[in-house]
């Protein structure tokens, strides 16, 4: 039997983090993936990822193309699929239905109900619940109990960019403060657009007790922490997923499974209350974790190369077609640089 060939499409570095595991899934099977990228990535692949032009595509005729994008070249063959790139943080905007994608394979059930709902009201798109494939390695390396607070603990800090959701200003005088007595340890990381002054004023921080990771994944810094502090950022969703607490700042969307402040004055008890575990927590941040991302077995990219099987099963359609979206697909024509046949 010849092999199956899967495209996996970026428009930004972090479809690299995503898109990989699925990469590993398809080798798994003895299928061939490659990449087309239209933004930042490209440069990041290693040897032995392949990656090609529109016209190496058209012939190379994939099964499937596999994004996080919100946008996906209707000129290429396959089936068009995304898989996401972030939990919804409680931001303006989570679901994007541009009229491109014949399946959207969702995290959890919190999103896959709500997409399906537009599904059946649209009918040009498919839904098909897996899970989220960046976090496939995470979740394998987390399996497990939580294990105990660590002595010192150790807390990550976090924030998003946008000045009107971030903390980082604000609470600065507190990390600083609380990262100086050696009761905590701790390590911050910052969303790769935040302000450079603002980044330079944390790094200046930076002594026995507090360290500054630049890591592209933040994902590889959850096992080395006991908690995480944040405000409104898609990352903490992620955290979430390890079973442990953790404090924000003015979440946008906050709940039961945070531990929210409005006072600067609020931080330091918070953090207490969050490293003693309280059970009520505990039983709250586990109910939202099954809701958002309920599989912890690390085959989320295996599920979702069985949805595209699945719905090219199904006769590879559905109920209605896809808009026509000239001025998107004009403007996906323009960004790559082709005017060919679609």
């Amino acid at each position: 039997m010849s092999k199956q060939h899967y495209l996996l499409y970026g428009s930004e570095r972090y479809a690299l983090a995503i898109l990989r595991p699925v990469q590993d899934a398809i080798r798994a099977r003895g299928d061939e993936a490659a990449w087309f990228f239209d933004g930042p990535g490209a440069e990041d692949l290693e040897e032995g990822e392949r990656l090609l032009t529109v016209e190496e595509v058209r012939k190379w005729k994939p099964r499937a193309v596999i994004t996080s994008s919100n946008a996906v070249p209707h000129f290429f063959p396959g089936v068009k699929v995304e898989t996401f790139h972030g939990f919804d943080a409680g931001k303006p905007r989570h679901i994007y239905i541009r009229g491109f994608f014949d399946l959207y394979c969702t995290t959890g059930p919190r999103d896959t109900a709500k997409f399906q709902a537009i599904s059946d009201q649209l009918g040009h798109f498919a839904v098909a619940e897996t899970g989220w494939p960046k976090i496939d390695p995470f979740m394998k390396e987390i399996a497990g109990a939580l294990p105990p607070v660590r002595q010192p603990p150790v807390i990550l800090y976090h924030s998003t960019f946008s000045p009107s959701w971030s903390a980082a200003e604000t609470l600065y005088e507190e990390v600083k403060r609380l990262s100086r007595d050696g009761r905590w340890r701790w390590i911050v990381t910052f969303h790769p657009k935040m302000n450079p002054e603002t980044v330079a004023k944390f790094k200046a921080l930076q002594n026995e007790h507090l360290t500054f990771a630049e890591n592209d994944n933040i994902l590889e810094l959850f096992p080395q922490v006991d908690m995480m502090c944040s405000d409104t950022s898609s990352a903490l969703n992620e955290f979430l997923l390890t079973g442990k607490p953790v404090v924000t700042f003015k979440n946008r969307r906050p709940g039961p499974q945070l531990i929210d402040i409005h006072e600067v004055s609020e931080f330091e008890p918070a953090i207490e209350r969050a490293l003693a575990r309280p059970p009520e927590l505990m039983q709250a941040i586990r109910e939202y974790a099954d809701a958002i991302h309920p599989y912890r077995d690390g085959h989320s990219s295996e599920r979702v190369l069985k949805a595209i099987d699945d719905f090219i099963a199904r006769g590879a359609r559905n109920r209605k077609r896809k808009p026509l979206n000239w001025w998107r697909k004009l403007k996906l024509r323009r960004r790559i640089g082709y005017w060919g046949p679609a």
